[in-house]
């Protein structure tokens, strides 16, 4: 039996998927283009730097860069969830994308810490300010 959280998710994608500049790949992902970027397009091989936000559908943050005193992330894109690995090669420097990330492509059944708890789809807002490419 599918679990709570992993129907919620269903539900809220698929009410999403309506929404007006939404985009739907073929895994599930779901993305709005906030702002266009200009720079190059990061392959899964190149590390990345960015700002992001992440939150629950419910709205409640469970992790920024945003926050006092941090740091733009840098990170390998092939050593991340699937869903920020498919969803930033889709982006270029200086864009700006929200994500809506199936449970699948995010941390499945085995969530992420306290915060991100089983089967939950996750959102975040995305700013692509630097490719290093490997």
């Amino acid at each position: 039996m599918p679990s709570p959280a992993l129907e919620i998710g269903k539900a809220f994608l698929a009410e999403n998927a309506q929404k007006e500049g939404v985009i739907t790949t073929k895994s599930g992902l779901q993305y709005l283009v906030l702002t266009e970027g200009k720079g190059k397009s990061p392959k899964k091989t190149d590390t990345v730097v960015v700002n992001y936000r992440g939150t629950l559908i419910n709205g409640v943050e469970f992790d920024s860069s945003y926050l006092a005193g941090r740091e733009p992330a840098e990170f390998p894109l092939n050593r991340v969830i699937k869903g920020w690995t498919e969803g930033l090669q889709l982006m270029k420097e200086g864009a700006k994308f929200r994500f809506f990330i199936p449970s699948q492509l995010a941390y499945g059944s085995r969530g992420a810490g306290i915060d991100i708890g089983a089967d939950e789809t996750l959102i975040f807002e995305v700013e692509l300010l630097k490719v290093w490419e490997d």
